[in-house]
């Protein structure tokens, strides 16, 4: 039977343990069963001001009130036995995140103690929530997004059935942004949404939800509001707001608005339909003389059925992670060896099967949903890199398209940030594609944009190069370090003499510059013999790689037969990515 007093020796192992945990870089606490700290480590002491111990205080009060209750029942059960807990901690300055892993042993006199070692997690924690922010509001005006958008929307119909009360959505855009995007640049542009969507929110109650659409449009959740008249009242209020000029760097600017409303349940029970409606009540005010509200009337022209329900399972698809990223192979023109892969984004639709890019890709850009894919995307291809470079024992390169919207987001940089640091990676292990029609929206932007890229150590790359803007002055201004010849000068060679002569200068050009290139759409073994006996240096396409998922690219990394994989496109499949 074990004695109730503690030997000596049981003493000193127990006084050896303290001082160990002393050193330790957690948090540590030795309890008794109540919860009541016996002993706590210097840093737990530092960390919560006690110069003297916590010995003999609760270790319950220490959590943040909205954490006690989940901390009593954790210590509760480890009692039986061990535990983990995500607990947020308050010390005297703030709000801690600590993971804590409780246990319970027997002491010298036969009672249960726990140990509690806890991990400063707050790091991780800010992260998840930068992320999430950045997944559910606009990077420029703070508000939530159309991601959010709908969630809120769903919120007050499930509100509004069980009350039986209506509640109206409104569209709001901005009349004649364009002018001032166009006369005055981006930045005062992004001035004035800011100071619009200010306005806005100030107007609004705080019952009501407001958010930014894209562009210039904003939506705003009306609960309660459904007759003509209180709908009146309140697109009044907004329209008034928004007649007033904003004074921007010295400039006083006029826009205005146009608001479309649709009415729950009058015009639609869920949320995409009644957005859809809105806009285009919104668009029918603009169209009918700006500076107006028009309410939703069957007699509208409203956006087609199909471009509706498409969109409203993109939101779902979201929620469900039907979205998936496919590798198309990046070969050595003279050897054949894979150098890397482009990432391509697929949709894997429960009904429709894999719906191409050309499909949803326009609609993620008009709805803002391409920044949260684009997001994902790049950080998904991250992770993915280093596993494939894993398989092949040797460096390999992801390239990723960035799309018009994500290269124009606030936020673009810091989503790379994030990418690089979750999977580890350098930033010369990625390739960053980029339209030429991006690059001249807005040249001085994108030349600050490119430059901090670069000082990331990712390389920039031409997409489509030779289809978009004649000037080749960006090649000189901009860091770029890849030229990918656009399919459309392939598909024809080398029968055809015009894009033998336009696929000779790039390469020339490109040659002259130091720059590498790629030739996409390769199909034939005509087509891959004319690319590389003029020097191109790599090749991308059908005939060395259609786009796979992650585990056939995987297998031709190991494969030493990769030939056997190579199969021939049974037809012309459009091109994905986030473009």
């Amino acid at each position: 039977m074990f004695s109730s007093t503690p030997s000596a020796a049981h003493r000193e192992t127990r006084h050896a343990l303290d001082n160990l945990m002393e050193e330790a870089g957690d948090i540590v606490f030795r309890l008794d069963a109540d919860g009541l700290i016996l002993f706590a480590s210097k840093r737990a002491a530092m960390l919560f001001a006690a110069p003297a111990g916590l010995a003999g205080q609760l270790l319950l009060p220490l959590a943040a009130e909205g954490s006690r209750a989940a901390l009593q029942a954790a210590l509760q059960d480890a009692l039986e036995e061990p535990g983990r807990l995500d607990v947020r901690l308050q010390t005297p300055e703030q709000e801690i995140w600590f993971e804590l892993r409780l246990s319970c042993y027997m002491n010298q006199g036969g009672l249960a103690e726990l140990l509690v070692v806890g991990r400063d997690t707050s790091a991780q924690h800010n992260t998840e929530e930068r992320l999430r922010h950045m997944a559910t509001h606009d990077a420029l005006t703070g508000l939530p997004n159309r991601l959010l958008l709908s969630d809120r929307i769903r919120m007050v119909i499930a509100q509004a059935a069980r009350s039986g009360q209506g509640f109206s959505v409104a569209t709001i855009g901005l009349d004649g942004f364009k002018k001032v995007n166009d006369g005055l640049g981006h930045p005062v542009g992004d001035a004035v949404l800011r100071l619009a969507a200010g306005r806005l929110r100030k107007t609004l109650r705080d019952s009501d939800t407001l958010a930014r659409a894209g562009g210039d449009e904003f939506v705003a959740v009306l609960p309660g509001s459904a007759t003509d008249a209180q709908i009146k009242l309140v697109t009044g209020r907004l329209l008034a707001t928004l007649q007033a000029p904003f004074e921007v760097d010295g400039h006083k600017i006029y826009v205005g608005a146009s608001i479309g409303v649709s009415i729950y349940p009058l015009h639609a029970e869920d949320e995409v339909r009644l957005v859809a409606l809105a806009d285009a009540a919104m668009s029918r005010a603009k169209d009918t003389g700006k500076a107006r509200c028009l309410i939703y009337s069957p007699r509208l022209n409203g956006p087609s059925e199909h471009d509706i329900s498409l969109e409203a399972a993109m939101f779902q698809a979201v929620r469900e992670g039907e979205f998936l990223l496919y590798y198309q192979p990046i070969v050595d023109a003279r050897t054949r060896q894979i150098q890397g892969f482009e990432t391509l984004m697929r949709w894997k639709h429960p009904t429709l099967g894999l719906v191409p890019p050309v499909r949803f890709i326009p609609i993620a850009e008009a709805n803002g949903l391409i920044n949260l894919l684009g997001a994902w995307a790049l950080k998904a291809a991250c992770v993915q890199l280093r596993q494939f470079q894993e398989v092949a024992q040797r460096a390999l390169y992801m390239s990723v398209n960035i799309s018009p919207r994500q290269f124009r987001n606030d936020k673009f940089l810091d989503v790379l940030d994030d990418a690089l640091a979750f999977s580890g990676l350098s930033g010369d292990s990625l390739v960053l594609e980029i339209t030429e029609g991006t690059l001249m929206i807005d040249p001085v932007h994108a030349e600050a944009i490119l430059v901090k890229m670069t000082e990331r150590r990712a390389r920039i790359a031409i997409d489509d190069f030779g289809t978009g803007y004649s000037s080749l002055a960006y090649l000189k201004r901009f860091p770029i370090s890849v030229l990918k010849i656009d399919r459309t000068f392939i598909k024809d060679l080398p029968e055809s003499s015009k894009d033998a002569a336009i696929c000779n200068t790039i390469l020339d050009l490109a040659k002259h510059l130091n720059l590498s290139v790629v030739a996409e759409g390769v199909e034939t073994e005509e087509q891959m013999h004319f690319i590389e006996s003029r020097g191109c240096h790599y090749v991308q396409g059908y005939l060395t790689g259609k786009p796979m998922p992650a585990h056939a690219a995987l297998a031709a990394l190991s494969e030493k037969t990769y030939a056997a994989l190579v199969t021939a496109p049974p037809a012309h499949e459009p091109r994905g990515g986030v473009q």
